[in-house]
């Protein structure tokens, strides 16, 4: 698979950007009281942890990630006592139990080789009664930007599909992320949808961001010899729904699903 995640500055300008705004509509939904301790798994550039800190006055957070390219971005970004980050995995967790009352994951569980134990180990990370909470870019559907890249790749080429994300990641609907909450035995569990505006000022802001290599779609976009890549950028210069002043105005979706812990007693 075409998965690069070594470059923390790319990642920023091809869906980074867009993250912030579900993030903080994502916190909002969680309403965690203010003084919390927080565990962020799979922080990538900290968008989730910098909105936690705006927004949730946290006690502390704990942000963990394997990427130490996107780390470097994240800590570049947020200079505050109560952050601390680590390299890390969510299935190799290093942290202590019932140490926190809030382990979140932004943009990142369907990624997770192995989701169970990552669920586990976030559930041992939190007291009991606590919350453990997701979010996930809603690939087959309303996640448009990167739902229209994948449509018109696989217009050209049919063997696109088995990389496109909407197929890799089943999970990442309602209904399956549900099914995978329930299945870890968290109580109370809920999802909700979370739409922002993803408005690109001309074609090549949408487009250049694909031409980075991070992450799937651009890694298969970066694959391509020229004149298939080129091909690729004419068909999505033809199907983008482009206003008069050329910007593209599209709507990225995502899906959030929150869980309690079993409570004592």
């Amino acid at each position: 698979m075409l998965d690069n995640w070594d470059d923390g500055d790319k990642y920023e300008r091809y869906v980074g950007r867009w993250s912030r705004p579900v993030a903080s509509a994502f916190v909002d939904w969680l309403g965690i009281p203010e003084g919390g301790r927080w565990l962020d798994v799979g922080c990538g550039t900290g968008a989730l942890t910098r909105t936690i800190l705006e927004r949730c006055q946290p006690a502390a957070t704990l942000s963990i990630d394997p990427s130490e390219g996107f780390l470097g971005v994240a800590r570049r970004a947020i200079d505050d006592p109560r952050a601390r980050f680590e390299v890390g995995s969510a299935e190799t967790l290093a942290v202590g139990e019932d140490l926190v009352d809030a382990a979140v994951s932004g943009l990142v569980l369907n990624f997770m080789p192995d989701k169970p134990a990552a669920l586990a180990a976030m559930t041992r990370a939190t007291r009991p009664g606590g919350t453990v909470a997701a979010y996930v870019w809603d690939y087959t559907g309303h996640m448009e930007l990167m739902r229209r890249f994948w449509d018109a790749a696989v217009a050209l080429d049919p063997a696109a599909a088995a990389l496109d994300e909407g197929a890799r990641f089943p999970e990442t609907t309602a209904e399956g992320l549900t099914a995978l909450f329930e299945s870890a035995a968290f109580e109370e569990v809920a999802t909700q949808a979370i739409d922002v505006p993803t408005v690109f000022v001309d074609f090549d802001d949408y487009w250049t961001p694909f031409l980075s290599g991070i992450a799937p779609a651009p890694g298969y976009c970066t694959s391509l010899d020229e004149p298939r890549r080129a091909a690729l950028r004419e068909r999505l210069r033809e199907t983008l729904p482009t206003a008069g002043d050329g910007s593209i105005a599209l709507t990225a979706r995502a899906w959030a699903v929150r869980g309690r812990t079993v409570s004592v007693g």
